[in-house]
């Protein structure tokens, strides 16, 4: 453990006791684990989640100044005005979309790149689209340095899918937008699953289940009320 201190605009954070050394972010990841699990409340996470959770190095997702907090269950800022999500939040959306081994998975808003890391440890492959460029660059060279290489990404407006990729079996979009946009829908396999915010920024947003049954009937469910930033592009 070090001691250290930092400067974010004209306040000055003195961060004692933190971790410097891969042991004592294993153990954090650990803790982190534990608690999105007793807080999940009646309905936990499971195990494939969890172990993906467990596994993904949250620190090395956020920026270096930021990594000694990286594993408490809150959100934290990326830059450019983004935020990484609660780990409690990233778990229980994927949990939702029920992925398996075999499945091919798109995400809308790439960020820092953690979720679409922990989408790759369960899913074939994923697709992950980043609209402000700086981020969606990063986020590429930092999955692949980590060896996700069933992680594809791209510059550009996750409003319109990726349909040169399509069908998906899972959509994840990590943005909060106004109504579920049907190209996404239209990219989204019979009997797929996708998860989306839904609702304005600075009130309430809900956390939304959309699946598509097999005759291509679309139904939702809303699940949690959540904060996002607003999905943002051309539409």
């Amino acid at each position: 453990m070090r001691c250290n201190r930092f400067a974010s605009g004209a306040f000055l954070y003195f961060c004692c006791f933190l971790p410097s050394h891969a042991a004592d972010f294993d153990a954090l990841r650990n803790k982190m684990v534990e608690e999105v699990l007793a807080t999940s409340g009646s309905s936990p996470p499971g195990p494939e989640v969890m172990a993906a959770m467990g596994k993904v190095e949250r620190h090395r997702f956020v920026p270096a100044l930021l990594a000694p907090v990286a594993y408490r269950n809150h959100p934290l800022p990326i830059g450019h005005g983004q935020t990484i999500s609660q780990p409690l939040i990233v778990a229980r959306m994927t949990d939702l979309l029920k992925i398996k081994e075999s499945d091919k998975v798109l995400e809308i808003g790439t960020g820092s790149g953690y979720q679409a890391a922990v989408l790759g440890e369960i899913a074939k492959a994923v697709y992950s689209i980043e609209i402000i460029e700086p981020l969606g660059k990063l986020a590429e060279e930092r999955l692949k340095s980590l060896g996700y290489g069933n992680v594809k990404t791209k510059v550009g407006d996750g409003y319109y899918g990726w349909p040169e990729a399509a069908p998906f079996d899972a959509i994840m979009v990590t943005a909060a937008a106004s109504h579920v946009p049907p190209p996404l829908l239209k990219q989204l396999k019979p009997g797929g699953r996708m998860v989306i915010p839904l609702g304005a920024s600075f009130m309430t947003q809900y956390l939304m289940l959309v699946e598509k049954r097999q005759d291509g009937l679309i139904t939702t469910r809303q699940i949690v009320p959540v904060s996002f930033v607003p999905l943002t592009g051309g539409h």
